[in-house]
């Protein structure tokens, strides 16, 4: 032994080692604790039951223990978490109430041997915790507003795919076909944008004022995402009926994955919005004759300044069951390099939006900027660009797998909730826009609020907007069956928008009805109606 000495300080050394407690072994502590006066961990070894195999005289809280405790410490690889944990076994397996710790094959071994039922066991027990208990002392689901006061919870829906990269193994006559640990876990990928040579999907259910989680669920490949959206939508249920919240006053953010008329089915009559990816809409022609009219808005990103005009199309025929939903159509001017989302025609972008908000409650830009802006989602919980090594995997197979992700979101909503005791701040709420009042008789709605109107006739005896029948291209047929298009548009004071018809001089000086329909009469002038 060495030691230097100094007045006020005195220093020693030892050549023996004395491992240092792991930094997260506090955190472990707390959270195991609160496990066990919260009754969950009783309710893990008597619900979560299978057929055992090689596992000596372990049991099953024995393994979830170790991967709450992975996930709480934040390592990299299990082989690492061993490693610092090892001359703190007794302790750490202790905090659980057990007294024996898994060894790392014991422990793969039970990964390998989860069936369906036990993880179906787990996420129920999952979903039941995190359903039993507000988030603070006193109940604060957060909410966001619309422009009536309504008050909406918000839930989002993602569909990302896990890309994992697999080593590279020389494949020669003399040696036999390589085998793969991640072949039952994931399926061949696709490259590109989101590369990856093996994938493996994923759904996660968010709430996203509290930022709870509700749900996860994977698949090899691309999965099937109509499968896990509907056990999404039930999580999304059960969280409504625990909190007493009516299903009109819930709001769903699908990703783009869902954008067709297909899964509307699959949402169980619940509100939403999602990115559209079916580019055949922009053909129908409703659709084209909206896109020859000015826009209702533009939307300016507030950090890279992008402005989007805003085409409100409010009842639109989608999907098999024709389900009337309402479409924007977002255009900007493409870049100099290919845009990532949407469709680019004529170098201009368009970007599909579909919901089944209400005009009045919520404006077009107000759609948008709750997708894309003012708490948006995709930006939060994609991580399709972000490949992951072997290594990180907890396990490689699909129910293993699961099971690791089930106990990685129970501890990211622990965290939430012994934080939100220690500093319970309030939940945060969204509000759009001050709640609009009603609206004064006889006066004129906003621009794309409510459907075209025709003008009133100028004088008695002549013809009137009514008259004039709108065409589904966005044109119209005056009583002589003439086409008129549009040649001028004024913004009113009111805020509504009039939009000024003509047709061709040649189709008006011979019209017999000419009288009855131009302001100059039979004397030449400009041919638009009265």
């Amino acid at each position: 032994m060495t030691s230097i000495a100094y007045s006020p300080v005195s220093i020693q050394a030892s050549a023996q080692s004395v491992p240092s407690t792991p930094v997260w072994f506090g955190e472990v502590t707390l959270i195991a604790h609160y496990l066990q006066c919260q009754g969950v961990l009783a309710e893990i070894s008597e619900q979560v039951r299978f057929a055992r195999r090689r596992f000596g005289r372990d049991e099953v809280i024995d393994f979830l223990a170790v991967l709450f405790g992975y996930a709480i410490s934040g390592e990299r690889t299990l082989e690492t978490f061993y490693e610092y944990r090892q001359p703190w076994a007794d302790a750490f397996m202790a905090l659980f109430g057990r007294d024996h710790l898994p060894a790392r094959s014991t422990l793969s071994r039970f990964l390998a041997s989860l069936d369906q039922a036990a993880v179906e066991s787990l996420r129920t027990l999952f979903l039941k915790d995190g359903l039993s208990r507000p988030l603070g002392k006193e109940e604060q689901a957060g909410g966001l507003f619309d422009r009536q006061g309504n008050h909406f919870l918000v839930f989002d829906v993602d569909g990302t795919r896990e890309a994992a990269r697999q080593r590279a193994l020389p494949q020669t006559a003399d040696r036999p076909a390589p085998s793969r640990r991640l072949r039952p876990l994931c399926a061949p990928g696709y490259t590109g944008r989101k590369r990856g040579k093996v994938v493996r999907s994923r759904t996660t259910v968010l709430q996203a004022h509290t930022h709870q989680f509700l749900g996860t669920f994977g698949n090899p490949g691309k999965g099937e995402y109509r499968a896990e959206l509907r056990r999404a939508v039930t999580a999304i249920q059960s969280y409504l009926q625990a909190h007493h919240h009516p299903e009109e006053r819930v709001l769903l953010r699908l990703d783009g994955q869902y954008g067709t008329g297909a899964v509307l089915a699959d949402l169980a009559g619940l509100p939403f919005v999602m990115r559209g990816k079916d580019s055949q809409i922009l053909k129908r022609a409703e659709v084209q004759a909206r896109l020859k009219l000015p826009p209702d808005q533009r939307l300016a990103h507030p950090e890279s300044g992008m402005a989007r005009a805003l085409y409100d199309c409010p009842d639109l025929p989608l999907g098999p069951e024709g389900m009337r939903c309402r479409l924007i159509v977002a255009t900007h001017p493409a870049g100099a390099t290919k845009s990532r989302i949407g469709i680019t025609r004529a170098g201009v972008v368009y970007e599909l939006f579909v919901t089944k908000l209400s005009q009045s409650g919520f404006t077009a830009s107000d759609v948008v900027a709750l997708y894309l802006h003012r708490g948006a989602f995709e930006n939060a919980l994609a991580d399709e660009d972000q490949e992951q090594e072997p290594d990180r995997w907890c396990s490689h197979t699909a129910n293993g797998q699961e099971a690791w992700q089930i106990v990685s979101q129970w501890v990211w909503n622990l965290r939430l909730e012994l934080g939100h005791q220690l500093h319970p701040d309030p939940v945060r709420t969204t509000e759009f826009a001050p709640t609009t009042p009603p609206a004064l008789p006889h006066t004129t709605p906003p621009a794309g609020s409510a459907p075209p109107q025709g003008g009133s006739a100028w004088k008695a005896g002549r013809f009137s907007g009514q008259d004039f029948a709108l065409q589904p291209d966005g044109t119209l047929r005056c009583p002589a069956n003439q086409e008129l298009h549009a040649h001028e548009r004024r913004p009113e004071a009111d805020g509504s928008l009039r939009v000024v018809y003509a047709a061709s001089v040649r189709s008006c000086r011979p019209c017999p009805l000419r009288e009855q329909c131009q302001w100059n009469g039979s004397a030449t002038g400009k041919p638009e109606p009265a």
